[in-house]
């Protein structure tokens, strides 16, 4: 039985979990009988530390869970990946596939989900030139910058890993670099901040509008995944006896 401990950057993200729970900063806290979550804010080493601290309360398999940037031309805001590996540094880091593939067989098929490989970036990606880059390099389908350390911290205690992330942004849209000074670290806004960005012209409102619709469609795929998993990811779920029968007499009727 998996005793499950899940790494959200974000307040938004983390919302998808429980809308209406209150998640400090760096504290863990329990949504489930076997689920508790610690919110890190953005970045590998924030993301690394939330994964130890969620070790230190007996959790047995790590999800990194939020949203992520595509990295090529196939991906758009509001599929899933679910990725089969994580790479960070040339390294390659495990995902449990069994866990993985329970889960993508679990969700709609309205819903686009990609697997091969996450990567990792120190930065936000802010331009086409370095998503088209980095997946160049790495061979990845998106990115983001908490997945790896969070893969890192369960390899090297020898438990389960998934990723969960939604895709923001397209290869061809990334947020404007300025636009970080008007975000705090748990992503909520600095609103005095973005409306001087606005008024300065650094930051557009149709920048503004891109990203909000980005997040809803991606908040959108992200709370799918609990509506139809609940809070251990599948981890635990079996397929009811009449669906055994239909997937043995379609076998049948293939032979």
């Amino acid at each position: 039985m998996k005793i499950i401990g899940v790494v959200s950057a974000l307040k938004s993200e983390a919302s998808c979990l429980m809308e209406k729970q209150n998640f400090p900063l760096y504290q863990v806290v329990e949504i489930g009988e076997r689920t508790s979550v610690c919110l890190s804010s953005i970045g590998s080493k924030a993301a690394r530390g939330a994964a130890l601290k969620l070790r230190e309360h007996d959790i047995n398999a790590l999800v990194s869970f939020g949203v992520a940037a595509a990295v090529n031309n196939e991906l758009i805001p509001g599929d899933l990946v679910l990725p089969e590996a994580v790479t960070m540094n040339g390294e390659i880091l495990p995902v449990d596939l069994e866990w993985r593939n329970r889960l993508a067989g679990v969700m709609s098929k309205q819903l686009t989900v990609a697997g091969g490989i996450l990567a990792s970036c120190e930065e936000p990606l802010t331009s086409t030139e370095q998503k088209l880059a980095l997946g160049e390099a790495t061979g990845a389908c998106a990115a983001d910058m908490e997945t790896a350390a969070i893969a890192k911290v369960a390899a090297e205690a020898g438990i389960s890993f998934l990723a969960i992330r939604a895709i923001v942004d397209p290869i061809e849209f990334s947020p404007p670099e300025a636009l970080m000074s008007a975000v705090y670290p748990d992503g909520s806004v600095d609103a005095v901040q973005l409306i001087k960005l606005v008024l300065s012209g650094s930051v557009s409102i149709r920048t503004l509008i891109h990203l909000g619709l980005g997040m809803h469609v991606a908040r959108s795929a992200l709370l799918e995944v609990v509506q139809r998993t609940g809070l251990t990811f599948a981890s635990d779920y079996m397929p009811s006896y009449r669906n055994l029968q239909e997937n043995q007499s379609q076998s049948i009727n293939n032979e």
